[in-house]
């Protein structure tokens, strides 16, 4: 199970109340929402091993020199070059995510980040990891690994607020998103079938085309102006993929209306540049790690004296419960 770290706990910031405070009056809404949240997740679906990932740079260079709008909008103060931009961020959060570091730390859940890349990069590495490695393991026990049909199951479950990440969705894999729209109790199980359901696409690798055509203004992507989320998924059905819409483009094959064809010959450069910024890393310089599921806390003396100085003692036992069980 990878959690989207920054997701979730701006998800526990914004769900909870403020009046959630310490016993010396700091607010610890995203400290306990979080931690209920990792509580929960745990007892309702009994991972192996969890990674908490983490936004390294929540803004990364190489993005940035892609696409510059990317995610500009959401910078609080830009930082000499070399060191990530600060990201705006509401105050009564800020103080909250060293006490998350510190708590995750003493309950020994594993916590990791790649320097110049966002969680969604670690959490695509990870991924790509372990497809790899239960496809090893499977062909080297399985015989009929190799065989049509007989596919080896990673069994990954990335929980995220961020779409961008069904881009991973792969059946075959065993890799799943669960998007916790209604909550993190009923979460939108997301597999290729509510891929093709909900957005018209039959892949993660298609979803991620559709994204780069339909942009995100929330990221500062700008997408091919006038192709919308429907006609992108109508395109890639048609088409196949985002190379394949944009041969059509360029050599006048049938499929593409006259407007079309134009509006995206006059977004070739941002549709050069935009899988760059769209497209997870799968090969981020993620260290390897330590990621079972402890069964008791790494550190009980120091996880008690957390749970003392900010009031979230409830939430840190019913996080222990969870990992008893």
């Amino acid at each position: 199970m990878l959690l989207d770290s920054a997701s979730l706990y701006f998800r526990a910031f914004y769900g909870l109340p403020d009046s959630l405070r310490s016993p010396d009056g700091r607010p610890v809404n995203a400290v306990r929402g979080l931690l209920d949240m990792i509580a929960f997740l745990v007892t309702e679906h009994r991972p192996d091993r969890v990674v908490a990932c983490w936004d390294d740079d929540w803004r990364p260079a190489f993005r940035v020199e892609a696409i510059a709008s990317y995610k500009g909008h959401r910078v609080a103060r830009a930082t000499p070059s070399g060191e990530p931009d600060v990201e705006e961020v509401p105050d009564a959060l800020t103080p909250q995510v060293p006490v998350i570091v510190d708590v995750l730390a003493a309950l020994g859940i594993a916590r990791v980040g790649a320097p110049g890349f966002e969680a969604d990069d670690v959490i695509g590495t990870l991924t790509a990891r372990e497809v790899e490695r239960s496809a090893a393991a499977a062909a080297a026990s399985m015989p009929l690994a190799g065989v049509a049909g007989v596919v080896p199951g990673a069994g990954v479950d990335i929980v995220t607020g961020d779409r961008d990440l069904f881009q991973l969705v792969d059946d075959a894999a065993g890799v799943r998103v669960l998007y916790p729209a209604r909550g993190i109790r009923d979460p939108d199980v997301v597999d290729q079938a509510r891929l093709a359901e909900k957005y018209g696409v039959p892949t993660g690798a298609a979803y991620a085309d559709m994204a780069i055509l339909r942009g995100d203004p929330s990221d500062g992507l700008p997408g091919v102006a006038g192709i919308g989320e429907k006609t992108a998924a109508k395109l890639i059905d048609a088409f196949g993929d985002l190379d394949a819409i944009r041969a059509a483009a360029r050599s006048g094959a049938p499929g593409l209306s006259p407007t079309q064809r134009t509006k995206l010959e006059a977004a070739a450069d941002y549709l050069d540049v935009a899988p760059v910024v769209v497209q997870v890393a799968r090969d981020a310089p993620v260290p390897e790690l330590d990621d079972a599921l402890p069964r008791e806390p790494a550190a009980p003396d120091a996880l008690d004296a957390l749970a003392a100085r900010w009031g979230i003692r409830s939430s840190v036992d019913r996080v222990l419960a969870a990992l008893a069980g």
